[in-house]
């Protein structure tokens, strides 16, 4: 079973070397989805709750980890998350369910971890 909070930072490391490898593009990218998921006419809220719809259906597992982990940090509730994981499933089918229950352990894992 994969840890999502130790899975998350293990992301954030990773990612972070890869930063300093590439830093313009890295650079550029968190600028990128800095603005994308910024507060405007939809909330950050509403739009990582859209963007953990789209990582559940690309089947992206660190995409789960971290739009998990930051729709809890922009307010979304459990039960937010849980119908986005609904609207996910709807979208992308049978594998949609299998990265949905994933979305829903690191969430329960988030959650358990405060």
């Amino acid at each position: 079973m994969k840890q999502y909070p130790e899975y998350y930072e293990h992301l954030k490391q990773s990612m972070g070397k890869l930063g300093g490898e590439i830093p313009g593009t890295m650079g550029g990218f968190g600028q990128l989805h800095q603005n994308a998921v910024a507060d405007g006419v939809l909330s950050a809220k509403v739009k990582e709750l859209i963007a953990l719809g789209i990582a559940i259906t690309v089947r992206c597992d660190g995409c789960i980890a971290f739009h998990v982990h930051d729709a809890i940090g922009a307010g979304a509730s459990h039960a937010e998350i849980v119908e986005t994981i609904g609207v996910a499933i709807l979208m992308g089918g049978g594998p949609s369910v299998v990265y949905g229950s994933q979305a829903l352990e690191a969430l329960e894992q988030f959650e358990a971890a405060g």
